[in-house]
C-alpha cells in the first residue's frame, strides 16, 4: 500500500514506448578526481610559509633529503637557515638538534663522551647532539680541523664510536652545515676531501625587494617578531615514510646515456684549463642521486639530462677549485662552472 500521495509505478509493458524523462532532469556526472599533492609537495608547502622567497633553495633541499645526502649551506647571517632546518624536521616529525661551532669546541661535544656516576660507580654514556635526524651544525668552519673531523666521520659511516662502542644514528639523518665566507675573520675553511662529503653546497642569497617586504611584515606580526615560527608547522608525514620515499628514489631508472652524460660532465671539470682541481667520481654519484630525487619530486621513476643538469651546480661547486690567475680576476665558480656545463653536449 502506497502511504504517499504519489502515484504508484508500475514497469513498463513490454513493447511500450520508454518513459520521457521530466524536463528538468540532468544526468549525474562524475566530478573528475581531485589529485592530492605528493607528500613532497605537502612539505614544500608547509616549509614556505616560514621560509620565503627561496624556491630553489628548498628544491634542494628537499632533494637532498630524498637522496638522503648532507648540505653545506653558505650565506651570511640572518638569512632564516636556521628557520629552514626547524620547519623541515616539523614537516615529518623529526628531532632537531643544532651546534653552535666555536673554536674552542672538542669533538666530544659533538658526539658524546662516557661519564662516571658516582652514585652508580659505573660509566654512564652522554650521547651528543648528533644522535638525532636533523642536525644543524652552525658555523661548522668556526671550530678547529679534529673537531670538524669528528662530525664528518659520522656523517660517512652514520654511527658514532665512544669508548670503542660504535652506535648507529636512528635514520633518516642528515646534516646541514652552515658556513660563513671564507674571507671572514676567525675561520678555518674545510679541505677539499671533507668537503667531497657534502653531497651538496647551497648558496643562500638575499631575498628580493617584495619577498624581503613580505618576510618583515609576516615577522613584525607575531609577538616578540616571531611572527614566522617554525613550530606552527603541521606534521605531514612520519621519520619511516621519509625513509620509504628515500628507498623508492634509489629504485628511479638512470639509462646509460644519462649516467654517462653525469660522467661527461665531471670529466670535464678535469679538463678544463680553468680548474686546477676537478671532481672526483663521487660527484657523478652525487648527480645521479639528485636526478633521481629531481624525477620523484617531479612524480617520474626515470631521471633525464635535465635532472642531472638542474644538480650540477650545487653538486660540483664545493668539489673543484678554481686556477689562480682565474680566482684572482675575480670570477665566481658558479661562472666558471656554468661554462664547462654548457661545453658538454646532452643526449637527446
Amino acid at each position: 500500500m502506497n502511504d504517499t500521495n504519489e502515484p504508484p509505478s508500475f514497469p513498463p509493458t513490454p513493447g511500450s514506448p520508454e518513459p520521457t524523462p521530466p524536463s528538468d532532469f540532468r544526468p549525474e556526472v562524475a566530478e573528475p578526481p581531485v589529485e592530492r599533492p605528493s607528500v613532497w609537495q605537502q612539505i614544500r608547502n608547509e616549509v614556505t610559509r616560514v621560509f620565503i622567497g627561496q624556491d630553489a633553495v628548498i628544491d634542494q633541499v628537499l632533494a637532498a633529503l630524498i637522496a638522503g645526502g648532507h648540505i653545506l649551506l653558505e650565506g651570511k647571517p640572518g638569512l632564516g637557515k636556521t628557520h629552514l632546518v626547524l620547519a623541515l624536521s616539523r614537516t615529518f616529525g623529526g628531532n632537531f638538534q643544532r651546534i653552535q661551532f666555536t673554536p674552542d669546541l672538542m669533538p666530544s661535544d659533538v658526539t658524546g663522551h662516557s661519564l662516571f656516576d658516582m652514585s652508580t660507580q659505573q660509566f654512564r654514556l652522554r650521547k651528543g647532539p648528533v644522535f638525532t635526524n636533523l642536525l644543524l651544525a652552525d658555523e661548522i668552519n668556526r671550530a678547529p680541523a679534529k673537531t670538524q673531523a669528528a662530525l664528518l666521520e659520522v656523517m660517512q659511516e652514520a654511527q658514532v664510536t665512544i669508548d670503542g662502542e660504535s652506535m648507529a644514528l636512528e635514520p633518516p639523518f642528515m646534516t646541514f652545515a652552515t658556513q660563513n665566507p671564507i674571507e671572514q675573520e676567525g675561520t678555518y675553511p674545510l679541505p677539499e676531501a671533507q668537503l667531497d662529503r657534502f653531497l651538496l653546497k647551497i648558496l643562500i642569497d638575499y631575498p628580493s625587494s617584495t619577498d624581503e617586504a613580505t618576510i618583515v611584515k609576516l615577522a613584525a606580526g607575531g609577538a616578540g617578531g616571531r611572527g614566522l615560527d617554525p613550530n606552527a608547522i603541521s606534521p605531514i608525514c612520519q621519520p619511516k615514510d621519509v625513509i620509504a620515499g628515500q628507498q623508492a628514489a634509489a629504485k628511479v631508472q638512470a639509462v646509460d646515456d644519462v649516467i654517462n652524460y653525469a660522467v661527461s660532465l665531471i670529466r670535464a671539470t678535469r679538463q678544463s684549463d680553468a680548474i686546477t682541481l676537478g671532481a672526483g667520481t663521487r660527484g657523478a654519484i652525487s648527480l645521479i642521486r639528485m636526478a633521481k630525487a629531481f624525477a620523484v619530486l617531479g612524480g617520474r621513476q626515470f631521471i633525464t639530462p635535465a635532472d642531472v643538469k638542474r644538480g650540477a651546480l650545487p653538486v660540483l661547486r664545493h668539489r673543484v677549485a678554481l686556477a689562480p690567475e682565474i680566482a684572482i680576476s675575480g670570477q665566481q665558480i658558479d661562472d666558471v662552472l656554468t661554462n664547462v656545463i654548457n661545453t658538454v653536449e646532452s643526449p637527446r
